[in-house]
């Protein structure tokens, strides 16, 4: 059997075999498959060693090459110039550039890298795995007056490359971009976005507590003016010059009811007032003494009548609004009248508290059941400032554990056995008004038999 094998657009080759079978072989070294990848063959066959008279058939071949990695990547250009916005948020794209290869599949895989460049640190290049490109990321905020133009040298380098084909190296190329910032008309910028002041409550509307500051960072510098959200300044406690950013007060201050207030500042070009930027001022209101101290609550206190000469009936303490730096220290004295002092006496503990004592025994309800005490309590402020508070001390009948049962005034009742005389005598006195002496005749009534 004689079997010939003939491409359709070269030379015919044949192959005799006795077994039957044909073997297609190359004719050409160095077939290229970036030149042609496909070759259809016709292939006969015939019997009787090709004499006349035998048989013959034909059948077609299709060869397909496969793919070796035996072509680098190349750059179609040694320069690439881009333009992005200063704008562009960190993270972003500016870039996309591919070198070409004419292998397929992964013989054509790449690795991307930026060898050098006069931005460190400002963008980052990976590879798209869906199209090979070298993708370029923004990894630092741009600044057009800073810096308006980046140049980067990129490499793109085969990442499967077989060691056969060394010599048709080398498997990579570089190439150089330039990237252009363009400018964008940004707001303005505080040199401090969060400032903090300090202003005495004490201090006169008017007073200059402090001043912020903004800049247009554009090339074009417009002025900037200023004002208030007074969303944040509901009560219209301060103002801001429009021109200089000095920041005043418009009402007086009272640290008590607002100890700092935080207040938005508005800075905007007066080109473009659209450009607007936002700060924030951190006013604290410094205490000044201007409260005095009172009672820390309503005080009741309750005696027994058995109360023994200097027993404890009351330990009280006292607040201030005031915040001293050093904190508070209360000074607590009785402010009784000269010849009121045999009954009460007051210790100051040293700790902002003092004990009320009794400086005698023998108290009786029916004698006098309340005691009002005026306590005069004083802070350590500068100048100092002080307030009576009234301690109410009410006498009571106690059990045996000292717990009190009954306080307050005694109630006087008629013996059951007082005759219609004694009655009309007082009636008598009453409407008579006869002084002195209808109020011995009662007393004579009312005393028991």
């Amino acid at each position: 059997m004689i079997i010939g094998v003939q491409a359709l657009d070269s030379k015919p080759e044949s192959v005799e075999r006795n077994d039957g079978l044909g073997i297609v072989r190359t004719a050409l070294p160095n077939m290229d498959r970036e030149t042609r990848d496909q070759y259809v063959l016709v292939i006969q066959a015939k019997d009787m060693m090709g004499q006349l008279g035998g048989l013959s058939g034909t059948t077609s071949v299709t060869v397909t090459l496969t793919d070796v990695n035996d072509n680098p990547p190349r750059f179609s250009r040694k320069l690439y110039q881009y333009a992005v916005l200063e704008s562009v948020p960190v993270a972003s794209v500016v870039a996309r550039l591919k070198a070409a290869d004419a292998d397929i599949g992964s013989n054509a895989e790449m690795d991307y890298r930026i060898v050098d460049g006069d931005g460190p640190g400002m963008f980052n290049i990976t590879t798209d795995e869906e199209t090979q490109e070298g993708v370029i990321i923004l990894q630092r905020p741009l600044d057009y007056e800073t810096k308006s133009t980046f140049s980067l040298r990129i490499e793109a380098t085969n990442r499967n490359i077989d060691p056969q084909f060394l010599t048709f190296g080398p498997f990579s190329d570089m190439t150089v971009i330039k990237v252009n910032v363009e400018d964008v008309n940004e707001p303005p910028v505080f040199t401090n976005p969060v400032i903090k002041m300090t202003v005495s409550e004490a201090a006169r509307v008017g007073t200059t507590i402090g001043t912020v500051s903004a800049h247009d960072p554009d090339s074009a510098s417009s002025a900037i003016r200023y004002s208030i959200d007074r969303n944040t300044d509901l009560e219209r406690y301060f103002n801001v010059d429009a021109m200089t950013g000095v920041i005043s007060t418009a009402k007086p201050l009272d640290r008590e009811v607002n100890s700092v207030h935080n207040i938005t500042i508005f800075a905007m070009e007066s080109q473009d007032p659209s450009q607007v930027e936002r700060g924030i001022a951190v006013i604290t209101v410094m205490d000044i003494n201007d409260n005095a101290p009172v009672f820390a609550i309503d005080y009741e206190t309750r005696m027994c009548e058995s109360a023994s000469p200097g027993q404890v009936i009351q330990t009280i303490s006292a607040v201030d609004k005031d915040e001293p730096p050093s904190g508070h220290r209360f000074y607590f004295s009785l402010a009784l009248p000269a010849g009121s002092k045999d009954n009460f006496t007051l210790r100051d503990n040293k700790d902002n508290t003092a004990s009320v004592l009794t400086k005698r025994g023998g108290f009786r309800r029916r004698e006098q059941a309340l005691y009002q005490l005026p306590v005069l309590i004083v802070d350590s402020g500068s100048p100092a400032l002080s307030s009576t508070n009234t301690l109410m001390v009410r006498v009571c009948d106690c059990d045996g554990d000292g717990v009190p049962q009954a306080c307050g005034a005694v109630a006087y009742t008629l013996h059951a056995g007082l005759s219609t005389g004694a009655l009309l005598a007082i009636l008598g006195c009453i409407f008579t008004l006869l002084g002195k002496t209808c109020a011995n005749l009662i007393l004579q009534l009312l005393d028991p038999l």
